[in-house]
């Protein structure tokens, strides 16, 4: 193709860039796209050029210069012709008069929709930062379930802006870094895509700290002369050795990466001395077989630190990264981190999913990249129709910084988990019904609580008992996306439920409470009372006074057509049994126990929360008496509550020790403790499991006996 000729007839505004920029574009395309395709990026460039012509970005360069350096970056990771031209074409609907049907019938369908996911990602507004931020994240992912050749365009597009960032004002400038390391970096590295990630990380810094990003960069650029000699005298004794064993490769000594030295200083602690003084080197050879042989020549060149080798050949990151990597003690005890890797994996490792994407390729489903990319992607999909934009962006962070570990199911596969992730997390991880039903576990044949959290190389079996349900407890401990997701639709699921039986039985008392009852008022005032208070139905209502958004004797009231609100109603009597569910809680600052006189509070959103009647909360609930209920215990109530001590005791070792055992020999566990010494005494706080007040009355007598107790009281309400 005669570029020269080409760029001559298309480029009519008379930019030395715009000229540029076209011609290296087409440059790059010819390397790997047939002529056929690229008069398609042509005609979108084009046509692109001529809807931005009257349009100019802040630096005063032509817009269009903009869309052929976002094609650029696309076409260094060879994208294909669609995604180029969406490229060249993703900000013509929303910056001008065009419309997607005039894409459509100009170009095709794909680049229509490409263009139109692309566009959709920017369009919303919102209240505030973090509730943009959480959308556009969401959005973001949901695009690349649908297409992810989206987000590569996406990325490829704020990697420029990144570029270009100086340009806008200075806030303008830390909050786009802000959300470039929060969300868009993220994304690239789950995604393999290293030299975009990396890139957008030191760009991201440079404008967020820009002093911190000066000082390293000054102190990287002074030590890189020093350097230079020690790197090439390393690079040639390892070609040397691999030329003696008749290894063909390259050794290349790594530049360090700005944004990596900063977490590296931050996370671990470390002078910026200690952490430049690194150097770090990549050789790349033509086979599998070689990284390992070379591994082992290597080791023997320099001595390896002990547990610093990751064999990520074998078992693979995340985002499909391979590579074997060691670190070695070198000239004059100098660290050396070494990665050593093929041809193919290299590819891999800049370019990650997008080194593979070939849109018309037979086996382009079962590339490693893409299988997991895609799980990843199908898991993640199904977590976002449960949940708010914000629920969603904590949840799937934990996915998009994974600092991973590796276990085994029983039959020897392995799960990627990241680190701190729990039993409950890897039950999950295997499938949801696994998770759900999830009773016990063993780590290498001994059974360990479902709490446990799990280490590298264990191998994991979960036992499940088919009438199993989620635990509550669960959300306190599980880590994952998945995980937290699916105990979080359970309690969803069964808080309604809860809320709809408590619902029922508050408003059937406070019914019989003005001698009436559902039956007696009939359906037809039932259904207008429902259309002017807005509510569906009685099973909605039922859910609504459950979960103390409305209030029963006012329904009640309301029903019967006595709707005076300052009416008195004091009979309605909640008894409780103590397995309500969730709708019915226990306050923490009175710590209500059988026996207590209580009283309930409808709080909107809760249910009802159980307080003593001399809890120091009644104060505030006083103000809103329309929200007290009458409540009483259940008589031979078959389960434990919490309830807190102060026990006051002498100075001394051992004395935590010995209280504790009491208390356990009164039959009771403890939930915790807290410890705060003084000068003469210690003073112990206990949040302890009873059945009754007769039960902490013996605990209390049992402590009291102690000879190294000076005082044991109740929580003071």
């Amino acid at each position: 193709m005669d570029y020269a000729n080409l760029i001559r007839q298309k480029v009519n505004t008379g930019s030395k860039k715009e000229e540029k920029l076209l011609q290296q574009l087409l440059v790059s395309l010819s390397d790997y796209m047939p002529s056929s395709e690229i008069k398609i990026v042509v005609r979108a460039y084009e046509y692109g050029a001529k809807a931005h012509i009257n349009q100019r970005r802040l630096s005063g360069e032509p817009y269009i210069c903009h869309p052929l350096s976002v094609a650029q970056i696309l076409a260094n990771m060879q994208m294909d012709n669609q995604t180029i031209s969406a490229a060249l074409l993703h900000d013509v609907v929303e910056d001008t008069d065009i419309n997607l049907i005039d894409l459509e019938n100009i170009f095709n369908k794909e680049i229509a929709i490409l263009v139109d996911s692309v566009s959709k990602l920017d369009q919303i507004k919102f209240n505030n930062r973090a509730e943009a931020q959480a959308e556009t994240f969401r959005k973001m992912i949901l695009a690349m379930v649908e297409d992810i050749r989206v987000i590569f365009i996406k990325l490829s597009d704020r990697l420029h802006n990144m570029r270009t960032l100086e340009h806008l004002p200075v806030q303008k400038r830390k909050l786009k870094a802000k959300e470039t390391l929060d969300i868009y970096a993220p994304i690239a590295n789950r995604l393999g895509i290293n030299k975009i990630k990396n890139e957008l990380e030191d760009l991201g810094i440079q404008h967020l700290f820009p002093y911190r990003y000066r000082v390293i960069s000054k102190a990287l650029k002074k030590s890189k002369g020093g350097q230079k000699r020690i790197v090439k005298k390393i690079s040639s004794r390892i070609l040397a050795a691999m030329t003696n064993e008749n290894i063909k490769g390259e050794v290349i000594g790594r530049e360090k990466q700005l944004y990596s030295i900063y977490k590296k200083m931050k996370i671990k602690k470390r002078s910026l001395e200690e952490v430049a003084d690194v150097y770090g080197f990549r050789i790349i050879v033509n086979d599998v077989n070689n990284c390992y042989r070379l591994l082992g020549i290597i080791h023997g060149l320099y001595k390896p630190m002990p547990g610093r080798f990751k064999d990520y050949i074998a078992i693979p990151r995340i985002n499909g990264y391979q590579s074997l990597h060691t670190t070695l003690f070198g000239p004059n005890g100098l660290p050396l981190e070494i990665q050593i890797r093929t041809i193919e994996m290299n590819r891999l490792a800049e370019s990650g999913v997008a080194a593979h994407w070939q849109y018309k390729a037979v086996d382009k489903n079962t590339a490693v990249p893409h299988l997991r990319i895609r799980q990843w992607l199908q898991n993640i999909g199904e977590l976002e129709e449960s949940m708010s934009s914000a629920e969603f962006l904590e949840n799937v962070k934990v996915d998009l910084f994974p600092d991973k570990i590796y276990v085994f199911t029983p039959n020897g596969d392995i799960m990627p988990l990241p680190k701190g992730a729990t039993i409950i997390d890897f039950a999950y991880a295997v499938h949801t019904d696994i998770g759900n039903q999830c009773v016990e576990a063993e780590i290498d044949r001994t059974l360990v609580p479902l709490r446990s959290i799990l280490e590298n190389g264990q191998t994991v079996k979960i036992i499940t008992d088919k009438n199993a349900n989620p635990n509550p407890n669960w959300i306190n401990f599980a880590v994952t996306a998945k995980a937290l997701s699916s105990i979080q639709n359970y309690l969803k699921t069964i808080r309604k439920s809860d809320a709809y039986e408590l619902g029922k039985k508050l408003l059937n008392s406070a019914l019989n409470d003005l001698n009436t009852s559902l039956r007696k008022i009939g359906k037809k005032r039932q259904n207008e009372a429902f259309k002017e208070l807005g509510i569906e139905s009685l099973n909605k209502l039922y859910q609504e006074i459950g979960l103390g958004d409305r209030l029963a004797p006012l329904i009640a009231r309301y029903l019967t057509s006595e709707k005076n609100e300052n009416t008195k109603l004091t009979k309605t009597n909640l008894v409780i049994e103590g397995t309500e569910g969730m709708i019915v809680s226990y306050g923490h600052c009175c710590y209500p126990i059988p026996g207590d006189d209580v009283m309930g509070y409808m709080s909107s959103g809760r249910g009802v929360v159980i307080h003593k009647n001399s809890c120091r909360n009644l104060r505030i609930f006083r103000k809103h008496p329309t929200k007290w209920l009458s409540v009483s215990w259940q008589k031979n109530i078959k389960r434990q509550f919490s309830s807190q001590i102060h026990v006051e005791t002498e100075n001394k070792t051992g004395v935590l020790a010995e209280v504790a055992s009491t208390i356990a020999d009164s039959d009771s566990n403890i939930e915790s403790v807290i410890v705060a010494s003084h000068e003469d005494y210690s003073e112990l706080i206990f949040i302890l499991n009873v059945k009754d007040r007769i039960h902490l009355a013996q605990i209390i007598r049992n402590i009291r006996n102690m000879k190294e107790v000076h005082r044991i009281t109740r929580e003071k309400t």
